[in-house]
């Protein structure tokens, strides 16, 4: 999660997030050439008494700086083109999450498995508990890790954003519409996220918690909540 004076990217924590940062970097190096040659021309003009009354045309200069512009945009656009295919590519999900957002929290719902869905809410922050203020949720997701995973997004009432920082997603909760994108968790570890879309007075209270754990565990956590569930339709 992001901390105190960080004024870079999260640590990725999949191969999409590392794709987007290294694109990040490529730009920004670009961006910082094309600033020091123009400070550097503009501090050129403001300071020489060079005069020529008689130039009317440069086509060689003119012909240069569009061409340069354009090579430039070329060495920007390819980069980003392939990112924005990665982003969208989907190779065999083995387990669907399904999200949904409502005012003022989060529900889910495993499409592969029978009655596992559940709420998410924010949890009130607490001096003795060891929780992210505005960040910790009473019901995590939990996925196991190594494995691609396909979500499901929609919305109940009003526009929201599902978004993961770390793992390079966001993507809109539309009411009516069913988003779908793919992510994939190289490591285990606790992966925060917020409502990313201005839907309302309490948009920025809909956090979402993700729990990576290994597969076998994950295996563990499905049996064991199918076997609360059954205990809990025969008590009722």
């Amino acid at each position: 999660m992001a901390t105190w004076s960080n004024l870079n990217y999260q640590n990725s924590a999949s191969p999409l997030m590392e794709q987007i940062i290294f694109f990040h970097d490529h730009t920004l190096i670009i961006l910082i050439m094309i600033t020091i040659l123009v400070a550097y021309l503009m501090m050129n003009l403001f300071f020489n008494n060079y005069i020529n009354r008689f130039l009317l045309e440069g086509q060689m200069i003119e012909l240069i700086w569009t061409i340069l512009p354009a090579i430039t945009l070329i060495f920007i656009a390819l980069p980003s083109l392939r990112l924005l295919y990665l982003l969208d590519e989907l190779n065999n999900p083995l387990i669907t999450l399904k999200s949904i957002g409502h005012q003022w929290y989060w529900s889910y719902e495993y499409s592969d498995f029978n009655n596992i869905e559940f709420d998410s809410y924010m949890i009130q922050s607490n001096k003795n508990l060891n929780n992210f203020r505005l960040l910790d949720v009473d019901n995590r997701i939990i996925l196991p890790m190594n494995n691609q995973i396909r979500i499901l997004v929609t919305a109940t009432d009003v526009i929201h954003s599902w978004t993961i920082p770390s793992l390079g997603v966001k993507i809109d909760a539309n009411p009516g519409r069913l988003n779908q994108t793919s992510f994939f968790i190289n490591r285990p570890g606790i992966y925060y996220g917020q409502c990313s879309e201005i839907c309302g007075a309490n948009h920025s209270f809909m956090p979402i918690v993700i729990e990576s754990i290994p597969m076998k565990n994950f295996i563990n956590w499905i049996n064991n909540y199918s076997l609360d569930d059954w205990k809990q339709v025969l008590v009722s």
